[in-house]
Parts: C-alpha cells; sequence; structure tokens
C-alpha cells in the first residue's frame, strides 16, 4: 500500500511526523500522527524534593514554562495542605494570563498567519514568519509587539521572560512593586488595539477557508476544561467538566482527588505521546478536545466586556457547540483579549501591592494534585512524595495528549479531503500539516525531549518503489 511520510511536521514546537496510507486508486484509508521525542521528565524528578518541583518542571518547554510553574506550584500547595494569601493567587493568574497572552501570540502571528497572509498553496520557502514580515510587515510587527507584551509581563513578575522562578509552593516568592504595576497597565492599551485589529482581521478571512472549515478536524467529539459556579472563563481555579457536541454536562466537579477516575491514558506504539480518553467510555469512544475551543465552548460568557461581545458573535458560528478546529485560531484571539482586560481588573485591585504573598508550611499529604488551564489546554501535575519529602512518583497529563486522538483524526479527515493522485503538491500536504498547527501541540511538554530533523516527504509505490520526493 502507498506511504506519504511528513518528516517533520514544520511550525509546531516540537518535533513529530505524519505517515497517510494511500490505496492503489491514490486514495488516503489511514492516517497517523507520530510524536518522536522520548518522554523523560516523569522519571527524572523521582527522589528531587517535591520543592524543587515547580522551577524543574518549567525547565519541560521553553514556550509554556510559566504554565508548568503553575501547575506544579498548586500540587506542592495540595502536598503542604495551605490556602495561598489571596494576593499571591491574584498574582498567579496575572502570570497565567500572561502567558495565554505570548504563546496564543506565538501560534497565531508566528507559525499559522503565514498560513492566512501568503495562502495554503504559497511557496513553502516564502510561507514563514520572514515570509509574513517581506509581504504583510504591519501584521508581522503586530504580532510581535503583542508577544512581546506577553513576555515582557512574565520578566517584569518574574525575573525573566523564560523559566521565571517567582512562583513558589506556597504562593509568590516577593510582592509586586507600584512602579512593576504601572508599566504593565501603561502597555494594555497598545495589546488591546492590536487585538482588536487581528479579530476585525481574521474574521474578514474566514469565507476564504471554507474549505479549511469544514475538514480541518471538523467532527462531534466531547470537550474538556475547567469551570467554576458562574459558568464564566475560568484559567487557574474550579474543577474540570465534561461536555458533549450539545453543550450537554457528561462529568462535572472533577476535582484533583479524582481526575483518574475519568481521564484514562494509553501508550501507542507508533508514538512516544500518550493518548488521554474520557474513561467511562474506553479508548475508542472516549475522545475529547481541550484548549481554546473547548474553553470556549465550555463557558457562558468570559467575564470580560469585549471579551464577551467577541464570545456571542463566535457562538453564532454554530447552533450548540463550535466544532470545526479551524477555529482554535479565533478562539485564541478571543482569549487574547479575554486577558487583558481581566489583568486589567486585577492590576486595579486595591490588595494587588499586598505584602502577604506566601504561605509556609512543611508536608502534610503525601500526595499532591495542580490542575490550570495552559493556552493549549488543561494541565494536570500530580506528584506523590515520602516521608522525607522526596518525590516518589510523578505524572503530567498535558493538553497534546489530551487531543492526541483528536489530532489523529483531524489529520486523517484533512488527508481524506485534499490528498489525491499520485503525484504530490505542497499545498495539500500543508493542510495536512495545518490542521495539526490548529491544536497548536507542544511536543517538548508532552515527551519532554529535544532533538532535530530533516525534512523528507516520500510517496511510494505498492511495490516500495519511490514515486515522488520532496525535500527541505
Amino acid at each position: 500500500m502507498p506511504t506519504i511520510t511528513i518528516d517533520p511536521v514544520t511550525r509546531i514546537e516540537g518535533h513529530s511526523k505524519i505517515t497517510l496510507q494511500l490505496d492503489d486508486h491514490g486514495d488516503v484509508q489511514e492516517a497517523r500522527f507520530h510524536v518522536t521525542q522520548v518522554r523523560g521528565f516523569e522519571k527524572l524528578c523521582e527522589g528531587r524534593p517535591f520543592t524543587e518541583m515547580p522551577a524543574l518542571m518549567a525547565r519541560i518547554c521553553g514556550i509554556c514554562p510559566t504554565s508548568h510553574l503553575l501547575a506544579s506550584s498548586k500540587a506542592c500547595d495540595d502536598i503542604m495542605a495551605v490556602r495561598i494569601p489571596e494576593t499571591a493567587e491574584k498574582l498567579r493568574r496575572i502570570m497565567n494570563l500572561a502567558q495565554i497572552i505570548q504563546s496564543h501570540a506565538l501560534s497565531f502571528f508566528y507559525l499559522s498567519s503565514p498560513d492566512f497572509l501568503l495562502g495554503m498553496d504559497s511557496d513553502p520557502a516564502e510561507r514563514n514568519i520572514l515570509g509574513v514580515i517581506a509581504k504583510h510587515p504591519e501584521m508581522a510587527r503586530d504580532g510581535i509587539r503583542l508577544r512581546q507584551f506577553g513576555q515582557r509581563v512574565l520578566e517584569t513578575l518574574g525575573g525573566k521572560r523564560v523559566h521565571p522562578g517567582w512562583i513558589v509552593p506556597g504562593g509568590v516568592s516577593h510582592p509586586l512593586q507600584a512602579d512593576q504595576r504601572d508599566l504593565i497597565l501603561s502597555e494594555l492599551p497598545e495589546a488591546i488595539q492590536i487585538t482588536r485589529r487581528a479579530l476585525r482581521w481574521f474574521k474578514g478571512q474566514i469565507e476564504s477557508f471554507r474549505a479549511e472549515v469544514r475538514s480541518f478536524a471538523n467532527f462531534p467529539s466531547m470537550f474538556l476544561a475547567m469551570a467554576n459556579d458562574h459558568n464564566e472563563f475560568s484559567a487557574y481555579n474550579g474543577w474540570l467538566r465534561f461536555i458533549d457536541t450539545n453543550l450537554n454536562i457528561v462529568a462535572d466537579h472533577i476535582t484533583g482527588t479524582d481526575y483518574q477516575n475519568y481521564i484514562g491514558e494509553s501508550c501507542n506504539d507508533d508514538s512516544y505521546l500518550k493518548s488521554t480518553y474520557y474513561k467511562p467510555l474506553g479508548l475508542h469512544d472516549g475522545m475529547y478536545r481541550v484548549g481554546p475551543l473547548a474553553r470556549l465552548n465550555m463557558c457562558q460568557s468570559a467575564g470580560t466586556p469585549q471579551a464577551d461581545e467577541e464570545l456571542a458573535e463566535f457562538r453564532e458560528l454554530e447552533r450548540h457547540s463550535v466544532l470545526s478546529s479551524f477555529y482554535y485560531h479565533y478562539a485564541r484571539l478571543i482569549e487574547i483579549l479575554f486577558s487583558i482586560e481581566r489583568m486589567e481588573t486585577l492590576l486595579n485591585d486595591s490588595e494587588i501591592l499586598g505584602k502577604n504573598v506566601r504561605a509556609h508550611a512543611s508536608p502534610n499529604n503525601f500526595e499532591g494534585v495542580g490542575i490550570l488551564e495552559a493556552p493549549r489546554g488543561t494541565l494536570i501535575h500530580h506528584y506523590r512524595i515520602d516521608q522525607n519529602g522526596l518525590i516518589e512518583s510523578a505524572n503530567m497529563v498535558i493538553a497534546t495528549g489530551h487531543n492526541n486522538l483528536a489530532i489523529n483524526h483531524g489529520v486523517l479527515q484533512v488527508a481524506r479531503q485534499f490528498v489525491r493522485g499520485k503525484k504530490l503538491e505542497q499545498g495539500m500536504l500543508n493542510r495536512v500539516e495545518a490542521v495539526v498547527r490548529t491544536f497548536d501541540p507542544c511536543l517538548s511538554c508532552s515527551t519532554h525531549a529535544a532533538g532535530a530533523m530533516p525534512l523528507d516527504i516520500q510517496l511510494l509505490g505498492a511495490d516500495g518503489e519511490i514515486i515522488d520526493r520532496l525535500r527541505r
């Protein structure tokens, strides 16, 4: 059976490949998304003091270290059985919002906008951020400025843009200063303007991508995200909730102590990335999605004025839940808008400059779970310690693992829609990669390794002979 191998998938974080199995007529029969990195962090942290975990876990990834820092600190809070000071929680929320802004800006402007601005069928040598800078400099500048804003907030609070160490078990290491608050507040108006420009532009482009909307992982599924009593957007506190395609609640009030009763993890023979699934339905029927699309399907309101207006418009796309994963891009822009608005509210809170920002305690539990909405979706850190406070075991359930079944299903759907015949075309293969980019997978996060591979795409005949080949 002829096979197409796309190796690696480009414009994502990490290293992976896609294999497509064709019949003798050139029609796609099977498709698989393979992650080619090896997991390591869950083992190497064993035997380390639990207090080291936040700083250690931040090293999993250079793009979303703050998300791991936060989830890990929440797990350590649980081990210590402490309630962190209110000011510390608000400061952690600001840190998480800044992470969402910078990560979403990277995904939308740097990794995916070349497809929107230059075209899915454009020359791959130009279909990248440098091509965007050359042909659409204003859009490129907006993307750079927006990501810079998010990173600057991380640096202002945490001391560094990458791997900040400010968030610690029990809260944060030191208070926010008035001049730091004022600096961040001064940059919010420009960030709002950039985001609103991007939203207006993207909404005007959707009609040009109807074929992609129809086929980019567009299927019924469950969704998982954090929820709260007000049914508002929740990224830091709350519980887990599963909903179905019609927005009906499937399971609710899932806390850290019982997530394993609802979320199963399966290893794959052809990938180092595990697949998670809704345990009561099993691996075959338990597929669900997480991330911006899931969060906007989950909440009834964002909780901020401008984001609520955009959310109402977003909801008009479908009668019930929004199913096409192409709309992950749209959802990211709405979440950026929400994050900036919520950040402003928190910075103007009268308690934000409070000095009580850390609770101190020894271990009071032998187990702790921290749950957070990272930019790419629900993130779970689960630790067990011994009597000396040393890590006995650690389990990290990453957003890309949650989405793995849906990514594979989406790759097959897109390949069947666009890949035809026995002649390779860059545009058809780019769409197969682009459906993966809608999920914005973070493969270092989900497998905890690094590597480098060239691009070599081969189309093989039934007899194993190379029919066509593309190299980069």
